[in-house]
């Protein structure tokens, strides 16, 4: 199976052309959202720039290389990859799947309390909340299919799993910095927002790796992240970078303790017998 995936993923020697694919085709994305802003009501772009669209980027660059590569099969097994939920073969996955970045805010929350930052009375907007769940994860299906669907087999078959996410997360990152100018950010947010986006990406490679590869479960997992720090902070929870950097970096540094760097994969306090999936499961 490790080989079978392998074969729709990227070769190592066009990992370049497709992280310069992605940027070529988030240009139009770019230029195009603050014209278009000029004509739409602010409610609907007051939390993300129109820039953001460029989400169909990652995938439909992974799509034409594979595509040209290894022929229309290919392409169709690599789409399949986004929804292919029975990979998560250890359903105990879906509580950090679904509730390690919200656990997270609420982490934050306490934090700025504690350090006595002023901080809103934050609101759960539970009817809210499946909805956007709905669009983001629709968005982050359009960004995992080409970072984890994609590119990071072959990365980590070079330089393993941690090295391998940190390179993807700055990747990752640098694609966001237009948008993140676009929205009026600071040059001290986009850093440390930046960083935090790394140390997410190494826990995106972490439960990509211990769901036997599982794309879907990476998707399910970038759509908790954006309703977290997306749709939160908009009903009065506090989203402040380097807190959230801390936090992450934290988390990733036990995932990394815990599950290895050279895999994320192996629980070094697992039963024999008994471990969670690997990164070469089937």
């Amino acid at each position: 199976m490790k080989r079978h995936l392998l074969s729709i993923s990227a070769k190592s020697g066009s990992l370049h052309i497709f992280f310069l694919l992605v940027f070529l085709f988030s240009i139009p994305f770019w230029f195009a959202g603050p014209v278009a802003e000029r004509f739409l009501p602010e409610q609907l772009t007051a939390n993300l720039p129109v820039s953001s669209l460029m989400v169909c980027a990652p995938i439909s660059a992974a799509v034409v290389l594979v595509r040209k590569e290894k022929g229309p099969g290919a392409a169709k097994e690599l789409l399949k990859r986004a929804l292919n939920y029975k990979r998560i073969r250890k359903k105990a996955w879906y509580l950090p799947v679904l509730f390690l970045m919200p656990a997270m805010m609420i982490l934050q929350l306490g934090l700025m309390k504690l350090m006595r930052m002023p901080v809103e009375n934050p609101q759960v907007p539970v009817l809210i909340i499946p909805l956007s769940f709905v669009v983001f994860f629709i968005a982050a299906l359009g960004e995992e299919v080409g970072w984890q669907g994609y590119a990071i087999d072959p990365l980590q078959a070079r330089w393993n799993a941690l090295p391998a996410g940190i390179i993807l997360g700055t990747v990752w990152t640098l694609w966001h910095v237009i948008p993140f100018i676009q929205m009026g950010r600071t040059p001290t947010w986009i850093v440390w927002h930046g960083m935090s986006m790394v140390m997410a990406r190494i826990l995106y490679v972490w439960i990509y790796n211990s769901t036997g590869k599982g794309v879907f479960a990476v998707i399910l997992f970038h759509a908790m992240h954006n309703v977290s720090t997306v749709l939160l902070p908009s009903y009065g929870w506090p989203y402040e970078p380097f807190v959230v950097f801390i936090i992450l970096a934290g988390t990733a540094a036990i995932v990394t303790l815990l599950w290895g760097p050279k895999t994320l994969a192996h629980y070094r306090f697992a039963r024999s017998g008994r471990d969670v999936p690997s990164a070469t499961a089937s």
